[in-house]
This record gives C-alpha cells, sequence and structure tokens, in this order.
C-alpha cells in the first residue's frame, strides 16, 4: 500500500501536462508575427531604409580599402609629381572609409534602435491581446487547462515570440541585403573568384536547414517542459501547507528534479544543435577564404590581378563574417518564435464558448424573478448530467434555500446563473428574458454572487470590497463591510481600510476571508444575489449576526443561499433538497421536518451534533 502512493502522485503529476502544438502548423506562425510588426508602417520603413543604408556603406568598404591598396603601391613606386598625386587619392580613400565607417555606424544605431522600438509595441500587443483573451475564455478552458501553462504562454512564449521581430525578422533584412550584394559585386568582378569565395554557401545552407527543423521541435519541447515547471512551482507554492504537514518535501523536490532535467536536456540538445551547425559553417567558410587567397594570390604573382583587387575579395569575404555568424542567430531565434508563437496563437484563435449572443441586449429587469425551467446541465458531452429537470422560481423579497449532499448539483445551479456555462436543457430566465439572449456585462452586474472560497486580490481591504465598483463612496464600503460584520475587525487594522490583505487574502482568517467576499457581494447593490456555502468558515455566533444584517440588506431582493448549515436556511420561502442533480425535497424548513425524509435526517443530525458539541463544552 505504501509503494503505491508515490505512483498515484507520478501519475497526477503526469495527467497534468500541458497540451502539444502540431509541429508540421509552425512554418504559418513566423508569418503571423511578422504581420504584427507591419501595424507600425512607419517605424518599420525607416528601419528597413536604415538597415539597407547600413549595408550599402558596409559594401562601399571592400571597393575603398582594395582601392587603398593599390594607391598605398602606387604610391611606392612612383616619385617626384606621381607620389603627390597617389598620397591625395590614398588620403580621400582614407577619408571615404571613415565616412561611411561613420553613415553605417548611425544607420545601425537608428535601425537597431527603431526595430527594437516595434518590437516592444508588438509584445505589448500581444501581451494585452493575450490576457484579454484570458478574460473572454469560458470557465471550460480553464477547467481545462492549467494555470501554471497559460502564465507559460503568456511569458516565455510570448518573449519568445517577440523578440524573434528584433533578432529575426530586422538583422534578416541586413543579412540578405549583405549577403547578396555581396555575392553579386564578387561573381560580376570575378566569376571564378566568387565562385571560389562563395563555395561554402551550399554546405552552410544545409546545415542550417537540418539545424532549423530540428530546433523548432526542441524549443517547443522546452517550452512545455517550462510550462511544467511553472506548473509544479506554482502548485507547490499554494500547497506549501498541505506539502509540509504531510512531509511530501522529498516527493515535490524529485517531481521538480524530473522535470527540470528534462528541461536541461533539451536545453543541451538546442546547444548542441546550434554550435554543430555554426561550427560546419565556420569551416566551411574559412576553407573557401583560404581557397580564394591561394587562387587569388596565384593571379597576383601572374600579373593578371592587382593586390588591391585580392584585398577587396578577401574584404567582401570579411564582410560575411558577421552576418555569417548572425544567420545561426536568426534561425535559433526563428525556431524559438516558430514553437513559442504557435503556443500563444493557438490561445488566441480559441472562440469562448460563452458568448454574446448575435443581437444580445442589455438585461432589463423589471420584477426581479428568477425561473430555472427544467433545466439540465453536464460538464462535458456524454458524461453524467450535474442537473436534471430542476425548476424553481424566485421573486424579489424572497430567499430560496438550497442543501444537499457534496456533489449534489448546488454549485452548479450557482454558476448557471451568472452563465459561468450554459444550460443543456431547459432555459433560465430573468423576468421572461432568457439569460443567454442578454449581454454577458448586464446579466452578471445584476447578479451578485458569494463563492465558498474567498479569493481575495493583493490589494486594499477597500479595492477587494469596491472590486465591482472601484468608484463606490467610503459609506458605501463601510455599510457593506457592516453588513458582513467585518468592519470592527477593519477598523482596527493598522490603516484601516487601507491596509493591504496579502496574497490571496493571506493576512486574514478564513473566516475574515469569507465576510470579506460577503462584502464585496452585497456592495454594488445587485438585484439577486447568490451565497454559496459562503459562511462554512464563519463561527455560529457571527454567522447568526451576518445573516440577520443580510436579511435587511437584501430584503427587497431576489436571494439564493447555498449552505450546509441549515441554520442558514430556516428562514428561507422555499428549500430545495438536491440529490445526484435531482430535486427530491422542496418546501418550508417546517413542512420538510414535518414530512422526514433527507432534509429532515439531515436536520436531526446537525441537531444533535450542535447538542453533543454543548454537552461536550459544558463537561469540560
Amino acid at each position: 500500500m505504501g509503494e503505491s502512493h508515490p505512483s498515484r502522485r507520478g501519475a497526477r503529476a503526469a495527467d497534468s501536462s500541458p497540451p502539444r502544438v502540431d509541429v508540421s502548423e509552425m512554418p504559418r506562425v513566423l508569418q503571423r508575427i511578422s504581420a504584427l510588426a507591419l501595424r507600425y508602417p512607419g517605424r518599420l520603413a525607416l528601419a528597413v531604409a536604415c538597415s539597407v543604408g547600413a549595408a550599402a556603406a558596409s559594401l562601399t568598404l571592400p571597393r575603398l580599402f582594395g582601392a587603398g591598396v593599390d594607391h598605398a603601391g602606387a604610391l611606392l613606386k612612383a616619385g617626384g609629381a606621381q607620389a603627390g598625386q597617389a598620397q591625395s587619392a590614398l588620403m580621400g580613400v582614407a577619408l571615404l572609409v571613415i565616412a561611411a565607417t561613420v553613415v553605417r555606424g548611425l544607420l545601425t544605431m537608428t535601425s537597431g534602435y527603431l526595430g527594437e522600438y516595434v518590437s516592444q509595441r508588438v509584445g505589448y500587443d500581444l501581451r494585452l491581446q493575450y490576457f484579454q483573451q484570458l478574460q473572454r475564455l469560458s470557465f471550460g478552458f480553464h477547467d481545462r487547462i492549467h494555470s501554471g501553462d497559460l502564465i507559460t504562454r503568456g511569458m516565455l512564449d510570448l518573449e519568445g515570440a517577440r523578440v524573434f521581430i528584433q533578432n529575426g525578422l530586422m538583422q534578416s533584412v541586413s543579412l540578405v541585403l549583405l549577403l547578396g550584394f555581396s555575392a553579386w559585386m564578387m561573381l560580376s568582378t570575378d566569376l571564378v573568384m566568387g565562385a571560389i569565395g562563395l563555395a561554402f554557401a551550399p554546405i552552410a545552407g544545409w546545415a542550417l536547414a537540418r539545424m532549423g527543423f530540428l530546433l523548432r521541435v526542441t524549443w517547443l519541447r522546452v517550452q512545455e517542459l517550462m510550462a511544467v515547471l511553472t506548473l509544479t512551482m506554482e502548485e507547490n507554492l499554494q500547497g506549501i501547507r498541505v506539502v509540509r504537514a504531510f512531509a511530501g518535501k522529498r516527493f515535490e523536490m524529485a517531481k521538480f528534479d524530473k522535470a527540470s532535467l528534462d528541461a536541461l536536456g533539451y536545453a543541451y540538445m538546442r546547444i548542441t544543435l546550434r554550435f554543430r551547425a555554426v561550427s560546419v559553417m565556420t569551416v566551411s567558410f574559412y576553407g573557401s577564404m583560404g581557397l580564394l587567397l591561394w587562387y587569388g594570390g596565384h593571379k597576383v604573382v601572374g600579373g593578371t590581378m592587382s593586390v588591391g583587387r585580392l584585398t577587396e575579395f578577401l574584404t567582401y569575404m570579411t564582410l560575411l563574417q558577421t552576418p555569417i555568424r548572425q544567420i545561426a542567430m536568426i534561425f535559433n531565434a526563428a525556431a524559438r518564435a516558430t514553437s513559442s508563437g504557435a503556443r500563444v496563437f493557438e490561445v488566441l484563435d480559441l472562440e469562448p464558448e460563452i458568448a454574446d449572443a448575435p443581437g444580445a441586449r442589455p438585461l432589463a429587469p423589471t420584477a426581479g424573478t428568477l425561473r430555472f425551467d427544467k433545466v439540465g446541465f453536464s460538464y462535458a458531452p456524454g458524461t453524467k448530467p450535474a442537473l436534471s429537470d430542476i425548476s424553481f422560481e424566485v421573486r424579489a423579497g424572497e430567499t430560496l434555500g438550497v442543501v444537499g449532499a457534496p456533489g449534489g448539483g448546488k454549485s452548479t445551479i450557482a454558476n448557471l446563473i451568472p452563465r459561468f456555462y450554459d444550460v443543456s436543457e431547459g432555459a433560465i430566465t430573468i423576468d421572461g428574458q432568457d439569460i443567454r439572449d442578454v449581454t454577458l456585462e448586464s446579466l452578471r452586474q445584476y447578479v451578485g454572487l458569494v463563492q465558498q472560497e474567498a479569493f481575495l486580490f493583493d490589494a486594499s481591504v477597500g479595492h477587494n470590497v469596491a472590486y465591482a465598483d472601484p468608484w463606490a463612496e467610503d459609506e458605501t464600503i463601510e455599510g457593506a463591510a457592516r453588513t458582513a460584520q467585518i468592519h470592527d475587525h477593519i477598523a482596527g487594522l493598522p490603516e484601516g481600510y487601507e491596509t493591504r490583505v496579502g496574497e490571496r487574502g493571506v493576512a486574514l482568517s478564513g473566516g475574515q476571508r469569507q465576510r470579506m467576499s460577503i462584502a464585496r457581494g452585497v456592495a454594488p447593490g445587485p438585484g439577486l444575489i447568490i451565497f454559496d456555502d459562503s459562511t462554512a468558515a464563519i463561527d455560529a455566533v457571527t454567522e447568526r449576526r451576518v445573516r440577520e444584517a443580510l436579511a435587511e440588506a437584501t430584503a427587497a431582493k431576489a436571494t439564493i443561499i447555498i449552505a450546509h448549515r441549515l441554520s442558514s436556511l430556516m428562514h428561507a420561502d422555499q428549500i430545495l433538497v438536491l440529490d445526484e442533480g435531482c430535486i427530491v425535497e422542496r418546501g418550508r424548513h417546517a413542512e420538510l421536518v414535518a414530512a422526514g425524509g433527507v432534509y429532515a435526517d439531515l436536520y436531526d443530525l446537525q441537531t444533535r451534533a450542535d447538542a453533543e458539541a454543548v454537552l461536550d463544552e459544558t463537561a469540560a
């Protein structure tokens, strides 16, 4: 039994791996990333123009160096007036070299700045678009994909796509110009010499093509493994108390170490592929340069070529040295961008399952009546229904209680009303308006939902209470806090309502977080409010005070209370008892107790438990 436990842990970790992206779709990704830069045509065009100018300035240098060497040779042989002319010519060439170098430097700097500007703007646009998409996507998507994978896509993957604009797209413009014009000028000057100088190109091209394909696959796997690492670290930090309470440190370390080693192995593979290709290109390049020097030297000795012309060819080769090295960097950036971009675009291309219907109109509440009409719901096609044939009605000023065993469908009812999910059968209406026909924004502004998990933002108390209405008056915020019986505690904090609650509200107890959540739910004054087991962590005395204050604050609203404590439901106008997604009993508290069914059994159990607790306290 003890040995099977780690295997169950391992299976759970494996199941959380992120989805794979089809490698065959990756070549299209570069086009999409490059198209993003076209949103800034002015700066992009100027950056390209500066790159063209810098390349043109660089291409003048070989001819100038060749002419300078020939002028220097003439100066050695000349005498008298000819020496003066050669000296002047040499000085003129030197000044032109300096001017070309300065121009190239200025244009390169300008191109680099503009390229980085466009790159950063593309990154900003992508981040904003990605975050907006995460807000749009339905809960069904968030239920399937781990947040650690989504964070990795939105940070590391997105950065990999952005960097390609500067390190790939912009540099490739200069690279193509330098390689193309250098090759053309070498071949047009001397066909044989040019062919010898460019003999390395087929070998380098083969090495780069092979590296590019393998790097795409490798980068994809690296990014996926980084997502697993992020997932593991995030899960471990959130569950650090569980890890330590159950002495799980050794297992968690082993799990993280395995994921790290897997990522390290692919990183080594990526480095090996890159430097292997660089080595092949370097050897072939210098081999061509050596052959060029040998062949050109023979021509110089034979008198068919000047030393200056040979210098010109060698300078062209030297000029090609930097682009040759950059080719590997560009292919690496492109490989990373294709894998990273594919993962980002996979999320951006999804359509939300829950969205405004064509022609949706804002909700127009009148009487404030909520109605479920034969509602059925399944979380996934072909699975067991979470709800079946659910019908009820709640009018303004009425309170509906919902109780049942865990997994009976209580929270599903709460999640269907603000359209976190859509019903599979039947309809939900507010004042006769099907909630699928109204805008999501107006629906969710009308519905207030207080959940059992009281999530708080790492911000001030006031910010958390007024989250639904950042412009709420202080009186409104304090009134909501008083209703939730949390005002006195807030007033005693060092900075009152400006006190930060820490990450996920760590500075507060569980009961205090739930009361903060209740205050947040009632602060905007929703027309319909749902309490989904939102007092489970609050002691009985405080819960009674909260219940009394809420009854007064929501007296004119339709209210739904989902709870395990029947004391929270005793005042309800109607109580539904759920079992396996079906309503098995309904009525008022007294009626259900008298009926002697499921509700009566629950009431007896809780009453007996409360009585035994009192006896235990008395005995102590």
